[in-house]
């Protein structure tokens, strides 16, 4: 007997196969079978008139703290997603010596271990309400070893390489970089190629937050697919955009770089969430050098009035493509200032800009806003591009936020799928299931057949969506029915049914 079958429902394979109408079979936590006749079951579901998709798979996440906050947080539960890839940009909860600097996205600053393993051992004793796959983050790697210091001292890279080595063994998934972020956005592309080739002694996957987003996309196209091709491992480009007015557009030149290096033996993916703004902590508008020595000198410089005009030359400079932070990116009524519920227009009361940005960050130096700076021109045409999935780069539901935390996936499905058809369904959830979870190395999830694990979202694909805002983004998704973790109904009839029954899942 069947420990429960789904019945009648619209099954995808996640393989972008056409939906067919079936039952599927779950016994010990897989798929036992999908077809018609099936056998008895203890629990019949009918989801007749509704999708059965395998579980999606998030590819850029920031979800590393969750599973310590209080409570059982089934935020992307409730959006259809069962796993989720965090140590995503660079940063992850590990290894962090005792006294490394504490300018790191705040998130991750309560909750650090000193070694890879030690992080997935504390995971695994508190369990997680999904599925987390790690990545080990080049920051925290080039932290451990060099603080916030630009150059390496001596014998420090090897350093970096025995402890990705480390995590690698205890079952990070891979690399990842945030090369617009400090530490990383000091390293060379020869410290990346040597971290990287690490990684491929397990056939792992390098994603990475590239050096620009912007005025100097190009270039850290060419950086990141040298990257892949130096070291002979995956490439997953994170958070595909052109951002800023100047780069509107832009978006066909990258898709049609990373298509001709797919073409030439990179084995590349790309994600993107379907937003036109993004998210992240305002110190990323200031030039890196604002943060070298940590965050005393941080708060020096920008209290010095000479250096702080300095700082402001250099992330001006027109000839300065990459590596000057991200302020020529915005315009002041492009930034929202999560803190304060308003635009950074709305607070110059007849000062200047970059003043105001300064002080707001010796305030708060880790003081975050949401930044309106893509067309969704760029945004749809990324999307649609088969070697792009959905990710949502969400964080822990904690404080102010963007919608994208809540919504990602509902927003895809039914906005962009339902409402605009950028792409039929069987592609859309191909990009959300398969796509991701085989390019790290999760070969029995994102898919549904015999012997796959059982995790399974079952959809409405006439009311999914997302009503949430930037002002309210905590706003509970609309249409997601089911959701099975290996087996186990987390979600029933749109609720959470309480527990956490994930897992990390190790390399």
């Amino acid at each position: 007997m069947h420990d429960l079958i789904l019945r009648a429902g619209t099954i995808h394979d996640g393989f972008g196969s056409p939906g067919r109408t079936a039952d599927v079979a779950v016994s010990g936590g897989r798929i036992a079978a999908i077809g018609r006749e099936l056998g008895p079951a203890a629990r019949v579901i009918d989801v007749d008139g509704l999708i059965v998709a395998p579980g999606f798979v998030d590819p850029h996440s920031h979800s590393d703290t969750v599973p310590f906050l209080d409570g059982e947080n089934p935020y992307k539960l409730l959006q259809g997603v069962t796993t989720e890839i965090v140590g995503n940009c660079g940063f992850s909860c590990a290894p962090v010596p005792p006294l490394s600097p504490v300018l790191v996205p705040e998130v991750l600053t309560d909750q650090t271990f000193p070694a890879f393993g030690d992080y997935l051992d504390a995971v695994d004793q508190v369990r997680t309400t999904g599925n987390l796959a790690v990545l080990v983050g080049h920051n925290t790697l080039r932290a451990a070893v060099a603080g916030m210091d630009a150059v390496l001292p001596p014998g420090a890279l090897a350093t970096m390489e025995r402890l990705a080595a480390e995590a690698f063994e205890a079952g990070a998934v891979g690399l990842s970089s945030g090369l617009e972020y400090v530490p990383g956005a000091y390293a060379d592309i020869e410290e990346l190629i040597a971290l990287a080739r690490v990684a491929r002694r397990w056939n792992l996957v390098y994603a990475t937050h590239m050096r620009s987003e912007s005025e100097g996309l190009a270039d850290a196209l060419d950086e990141a697919i040298a990257v892949a091709r130096g070291a002979g491992l995956r490439l997953q480009v994170s958070h595909c955009k052109a951002s800023g007015r100047a780069v509107h557009g832009d978006s066909e030149m990258l898709l049609a770089v990373l298509t001709e290096a797919r073409a030439r033996g990179v084995d590349l993916r790309a994600d993107v969430y379907p937003y036109q703004a993004f998210g992240t902590e305002l110190v990323a508008l200031l030039p890196p050098v604002a943060c070298e020595g940590g965050q005393e000198e941080l708060l020096r410089r920008l209290g010095d009035p000479g250096e702080r005009a300095k700082l402001r030359a250099l992330a001006e400079d027109p000839d300065q493509g990459t590596g000057v932070g991200l302020w020529r990116e915005v315009h002041p009524e492009d930034v929202q200032l999560m803190s304060l519920g308003k635009r950074l227009s709305d607070v110059l009361d007849g000062r200047d800009p970059w003043d105001v940005l300064c002080d707001l960050i010796m305030d708060d130096p880790h003081g975050s806003g949401v930044f309106h700076t893509m067309h969704d021109d760029d945004v749809t045409r990324i999307m649609r591009h088969p070697l792009v999935s959905i990710g949502s780069d969400g964080g822990p539901p904690v404080g102010p936020d963007h919608p994208r935390t809540f919504g990602t996936f509902p927003v895809f499905l039914g906005t962009y799928v339902r409402e605009r058809g950028v792409v039929p369904m069987p592609e859309a959830i191909r990009k959300i299931t398969s796509a991701t979870a085989a390019q790290f190395g999760l070969a029995d999830r994102g898919w549904l057949g015999a012997g796959a694990v059982a995790d399974v979202c079952v959809f409405d694909p006439e009311t999914i969506r997302h009503d949430g805002t930037y002002e309210v983004p905590d706003v509970a998704p609309v249409g997601v029915t089911h959701v099975l973790l290996a087996g186990h109904p987390v979600i029933e009839d749109g609720a959470f049914t309480g527990g956490r029954h994930g897992r990390v899942l190790r390399r």
